[in-house]
C-alpha cells in the first residue's frame, strides 16, 4: 500500500491565513495535544507571522510558546518551522549574527526542520541562512516558491521554469536535506506541480525527500 506522508500546517499556516496568527497558544495547544494522541507525528509549529504575533498581539513569549508546543506534541514528533531566507521571521533582511542566532535558538527550543524560502528564489538570500540551519543541527528544507501566471502572460512559469530554479540552486552549491515546492498563492495547476516534482526527482534521485506545500 502506498503511504502518503503529510505535515499538519493548521497550527502555523492555518492560524496565520485565517486569523493573522492572532490566536493565544492556550486556545490551540490542547488541539495539538489531541492530534498527537490521535497519531499525528509531523507538525508545522512556528515561524513567520506566528512568531511575530506572539509579541505584537498576543502578549506571549514566542520561545515559551515553542517550548509548550513541543510539550504538547510530545518528544517523538517532528516539529517544523518556516523562515523567510535572510528575513528569518521578520519582514526585512537580518545581519549574519542574527541569522546564525535564529537557527541556534530554534534548535534550542525544540524545532527539528526549517523550511527556508525566498519569494523571488534568490540564491543569495538562501545560501547563508541554509548553512546556519544545518550548522545548528537542524534539517534544512529548501523551498522553491511557485506562482502560476495567466495563460496569456509573456513570461513562462510552467514546470520547466521551476526545474531551472532547482538547477540554479544546485549549481550554487546550496546544501539541503529536503526540497519543497511552495505554492504560496495557491495558483499552480496540478499539471505544473506534477511535472515540476517529476523533473526534480530526475535531478535529485529516487531517495530525495520532495514535498509540496499548497495554499488553496
Amino acid at each position: 500500500m502506498k503511504k502518503i506522508d503529510f505535515m499538519v500546517t493548521a497550527f502555523r499556516d492555518g492560524i496565520q491565513s485565517a486569523y493573522g496568527s492572532r490566536v493565544l497558544s492556550e486556545d490551540y495547544l490542547p488541539v495539538v495535544e489531541a492530534c498527537a494522541k490521535a497519531g499525528i507525528t509531523h507538525f508545522e509549529s512556528g515561524g513567520g507571522a506566528l512568531f511575530q504575533s506572539a509579541y505584537f498581539y498576543c502578549n506571549e513569549d514566542a520561545f515559551s510558546v515553542m517550548d509548550k508546543f513541543r510539550e504538547a506534541a510530545g518528544p517523538q514528533a517532528k516539529l517544523q518551522t518556516l523562515a523567510r531566507g535572510v528575513n528569518l521571521v521578520g519582514l526585512e533582511g537580518q545581519s549574519s549574527d542574527v541569522i546564525k542566532l535564529h537557527a541556534a535558538l530554534f534548535k534550542k527550543h525544540g524545532v527539528d526542520i526549517v523550511r527556508n524560502f525566498d519569494a523571488l528564489n534568490d540564491v543569495d538570500n538562501l545560501r547563508y541562512s541554509g548553512a546556519c540551519i544545518r550548522a545548528a543541527g537542524l534539517k534544512h528544507e529548501l523551498a522553491i516558491s511557485m506562482m502560476q501566471l495567466p495563460p496569456d502572460s509573456p513570461a513562462d512559469r510552467g514546470a520547466e521554469f521551476y526545474i531551472d530554479v532547482l538547477r540554479r540552486f544546485i549549481d550554487a552549491g546550496l546544501e539541503f536535506d529536503s526540497l519543497c515546492f511552495k505554492d504560496a498563492s495557491g495558483t499552480c495547476t496540478p499539471t505544473t506541480v506534477h511535472d515540476a516534482v517529476k523533473g526534480a526527482r530526475k535531478l535529485l534521485g529516487p531517495k530525495a525527500r520532495i514535498v509540496f506545500h499548497g495554499h488553496d
